[in-house]
């Protein structure tokens, strides 16, 4: 097949694993730093860049969490989640579903609706003012107990109608998805859909107790599903999505290079993959440039693009017509490649 190159800017898509914290660049760190009077270990945003060298997922998660520590205000949260989407709309970025981690804004003191409000008053200026759409998904933080899960559960429930699932992220390794079981059969009760980081650090299991205890909807990450031949065929079969992050997996070490990254192989083994972000400001990369990285180094084609995309929004959790709305959107543009 002749390769093209198609205008990826150009191209409609769904971002379906971002976390809202993870686009909290260093000058917005500064910025809400100084209006909140919070006093940081670096000089200065080009210094606190310069950290962003990890070895893994926990060296990136020690510093991610350092930086969340400046957000207090319903304000700082709709200011970050508002920076976000306008910059992804430029990106043509229709519609987004965001990851938040509420249990660590609450052990730093601040009040599950203030978290919430911030990022909810965001999501509605960015659809008045874009026409773009964003689902909020909260997370659990795996590597706190499920107890504590639980709890941030039941704060949740009076603001059902603007939460779309639960997810479960933070250190993977030696956190499996066993150990929330109960709690996302509790959010699945009430009415949540359920996602899961899984098989980005940890192993192919952790995926398959995503897939038969969590029982998820898709799988964040899950690049290691790859060394497991009975789940590649599983998700060929039952078109689980994965929400792939290559600059992501790239910096922390999961993959050694681009390419060398499996998403060719996952798009050949007929898996429902998709590009994400994950944490752009940390990684050097939002969703764009995850496209044309991944595309340059593993050589896609403009099929390959297409499909990527049109996955994004068959992944998503909206409502079928709006699906088939974006899906057509995309042929129309993928009509005429640009070179």
């Amino acid at each position: 097949m002749e390769l093209h190159v198609i205008d990826i800017s150009a191209l409609p898509k769904a971002e379906l694993h971002v976390h809202i914290e993870g686009t909290l660049e260093p000058e917005m760190i500064f910025e809400i730093a100084e209006r909140n009077k919070i006093p940081l270990g670096f000089a200065n945003a080009d210094v606190l860049r310069a950290a962003y060298d990890f070895e893994d997922l926990q060296s990136f998660l020690d510093l991610y969490y350092q930086g969340m520590k400046v957000l207090r205000t319903a304000q700082d949260f709709h200011d970050l989640t508002l920076a976000y989407l306008r910059r992804v709309q430029k990106q043509n970025v229709k519609h987004a579903e965001i990851f938040f981690d509420p249990q660590m804004h609450m052990q730093h003191g601040i009040a599950f609706e203030t978290v919430i409000e911030g990022i909810s008053q965001a999501v509605g200026n960015a659809r008045d003012e874009y026409g773009l759409t964003a689902y909020l998904i909260m997370c659990f933080l795996r590597d706190l107990p499920p107890s504590s899960a639980m709890e941030t559960l039941e704060r949740a429930l009076r603001y059902r109608e603007r939460i779309i699932a639960v997810g479960l992220d933070s250190a993977e390794v030696g956190n499996p998805p066993s150990n929330f079981t109960g709690v996302f059969e509790r959010a699945r009760n009430e009415g949540f859909l359920a996602v899961a980081h899984a098989g980005e650090e940890g192993p192919p299991e952790y995926v398959w107790q995503a897939l038969d205890l969590l029982k998820v909807s898709r799988v964040d990450h899950g690049v290691r599903s790859m060394e497991d031949p009975q789940l590649v065929a599983r998700l060929r079969q039952t078109q689980v999505p994965l929400t792939v992050c290559p600059l992501s997996n790239l910096r922390l070490k999961v993959v050694s290079s681009l390419a060398d990254h499996p998403l060719k192989k996952m798009l050949i083994a007929g898996l429902r993959a998709t590009v994400n972000s994950d944490d752009p400001a940390y990684f050097n990369g939002y969703i764009d440039a995850n496209y044309r990285e991944i595309a340059t180094a593993l050589v896609l084609s403009d099929d390959d693009l297409i499909t990527l995309a049109k996955n994004s929004f068959l992944a998503s959790f909206l409502d079928e017509a709006t699906k088939q709305r974006h899906l057509e959107a995309i042929e129309a543009v993928s009509a005429v490649p640009k070179r």
